[in-house]
């Protein structure tokens, strides 16, 4: 939300939030700028284990029927927009994205194809 002096802030669970490299990224801040592209129908972005940096920002994106991005594009797209330390590391590119009923994100259906 965005309070009174204009400032935005991200809400999500703690749980949910990234650590890469001592840094708290909020998946929902990278899933709602990824959700402006034009070829992105639908998209989850979760922290993958990494030795060195504790966890790495992967998003999981359903593609618009006829879209022609590839990761490349995604990855310019999200660096030219957030911190370096928010940067997608890995893309995968998926039919849907697993919901529960309620149209939250199963991230444990994704974490355990990662």
């Amino acid at each position: 939300h965005i309070d009174s002096d204009g400032h935005l802030f991200i809400v999500d669970r703690l749980k949910e939030l990234i650590k890469y490299k001592g840094f708290q990224v909020a998946p929902a801040e990278l899933e709602a700028l990824l959700l402006t592209h034009d070829a992105v129908a639908d998209c989850a972005v979760i922290g993958i284990p990494d030795d060195e940096a504790g966890e790495l920002p992967k998003a999981f994106i359903a593609l618009n029927p006829e879209a022609t991005a590839d990761e490349a594009d995604l990855r310019e797209f999200v660096a030219g927009q957030v911190a370096s330390y928010k940067q997608l590391r890995a893309v995968e590119f998926i039919d849907e994205i697993p919901k529960s009923a309620s149209g939250k994100i199963l991230r444990r259906f994704l974490r355990s194809g990662a």
